[in-house]
């Protein structure tokens, strides 16, 4: 049976259609409705401002089926005791390598697969009615792209393209797929247990026997072109989001707890440039105490209003 052939019966049986995942499955943690007046407060802010910087997290996403790590009772961390790989042990063992490429080729058809919401297309919108300077997005889903924005830098990388290690040799993703099909061809899949966030539960057996190609150039190790835990932003991005920064006039975060200190730092430097910030996420982020206007709601709730009136 060849490789298309189970992935085909898997996803069939045991995957949700994106369709229909965000109204089966909510990866959207609990929340009070939005205030009507902190809509206005937010309304009054876009208005007021032409260059907004808006930074992205995974709260944009989850809309649209993609479950994120932390939000309370929902997120990956809270569903599972799995944590995503370290970037240190992708680099020193063949075997971490093996079965993280693995268990993403099972799961790509489902993630390449996920689509915009509401939120994508309310920034896309923005970026229209030239009021938007650029969108900073922590997301590696290219969902942003899908709805139609430009202006998009994805601070963590992306996972439509696979890059070496060992020199400058790129392949998208989709491509990918195909040469790990054709080595892969009689690849079975055992298990029918499905992380949350799209992974799946594999033998060790069955790893043990998955071929993940070389460079065609210098033989190198190839790996998605993500920021991994534990591995550095690279300089030119971050040169690049320091001077969209100093450039905008305020900064509009959506969808992120800043947890992670590459989106926190974004603040630090709007704050030291006397910078506005607003943020829109459901529960408490590092930046709030930075922030002109915080706004504890799902993002959708806020964004739908103000997408209406910029019709």
């Amino acid at each position: 049976m060849t490789t298309c052939r189970i992935q085909r019966l898997f996803f069939k049986h045991f995957i949700v259609p994106p369709d229909v995942t965000s109204r089966s499955i909510s990866f959207i943690p609990k929340h009070k409705p939005v205030e009507e007046s902190d809509i206005n407060k937010l309304k009054q802010f876009i208005e007021k401002y032409n260059k907004i910087l808006v930074v992205t997290g995974a709260g944009i996403s989850t809309e649209s089926g993609i479950p994120d790590y932390r939000s309370e009772g929902v997120g990956l961390y809270a569903r599972s005791d799995k944590r995503p790989v370290q970037f240190q042990d992708f680099l020193k063992s063949r075997r971490v390598r093996i079965r993280y490429w693995a268990r993403n080729f099972v799961g790509w058809p489902r993630f390449s697969s996920f689509q915009p919401n509401a939120n994508h297309y309310a920034l896309k919108q923005m970026e229209d009615n030239e009021k938007l300077s650029y969108i900073i997005t922590q997301n590696v889903d290219g969902l942003h792209y899908k709805a139609g924005n430009k202006k998009v830098i994805e601070m963590h990388g992306t996972a439509f393209r696979v890059m070496c290690l060992g020199c400058d040799y790129e392949i998208d993703r989709h491509k990918f797929q195909k040469i790990l099909e054709d080595l892969n061809p009689d690849l079975m899949i055992e298990s029918q247990e499905m992380r949350p966030d799209g992974d799946v539960e594999m033998s060790e057996e069955t790893i043990s026997k998955f071929h993940v190609p070389q460079c065609p150039h210098c033989h190198g190790d190839l790996k998605p072109d993500i920021v991994f835990f534990g591995d550095n932003i690279p300089r030119h991005r971050m040169e690049k989001i320091d001077h969209l920064v100093r450039s905008c006039d305020g900064v509009l975060v959506l969808g992120s707890s800043l947890t992670v200190y590459s989106g926190y730092r974004i603040l630090l430097e709007a704050t030291d440039l006397h910078l506005p910030i607003a943020i829109v996420n459901i529960g408490p982020t590092r930046g709030d105490s930075l922030a002109q206007l915080k706004v504890d709601a799902k993002c959708s709730q806020v964004l739908a209003s103000l997408r209406k009136d910029q019709s």
